[in-house]
């Protein structure tokens, strides 16, 4: 049985599954569905979990090399909150320095979703903190 680490089996299942250049967006509960792409939903209410907090969690033995999020995310919201993202992308950094950040148009970024292996509903109420993670 597992005792560290992501517990949630579905989630192990779908981060198994991704290889070199795919791509797993990690959004918000309410962000659209689309038929084609798998979703593991770990939302248990708002604030729980925060992308953040998913993001401190993958970045143990998930290698990116590049995140993408709406640029939209730097007018809307506060600089604490945009501090906290970039705090969470530096904690990848560290770990992979090749690592690009881009912000895009919210719509040509929901353009990106339907290529994703998968994508994961967190909790997080913060407006325009969906990313897509690229793996290396």
């Amino acid at each position: 049985m597992l005792q560290e680490g992501i517990l949630n089996p579905q989630l192990n299942d779908l981060l198994s599954r991704i290889r070199h250049t795919n791509t797993l967006v990690i959004a918000d509960w309410a962000f659209p569905y689309w038929n084609d792409v798998e979703i593991v939903d770990l939302s248990l209410t708002r604030g729980i979990p925060l992308i953040t907090d998913l993001l401190d969690v993958l970045k143990v033995n998930f290698k990116v090399g590049h995140i993408w999020q709406a640029e939209e995310f730097l007018n809307t919201n506060p600089d604490e909150v945009i501090t906290k993202y970039n705090d969470s992308f530096d904690g990848f950094n560290r770990l992979y320095p090749e690592l690009e950040v881009s912000r895009l148009p919210h719509n040509d970024f929901k353009k990106m979703v339907p290529d994703a292996i998968g994508l994961i509903r967190t909790g997080d109420p913060t407006a325009y903190g969906n990313i897509i993670l690229e793996s290396v």
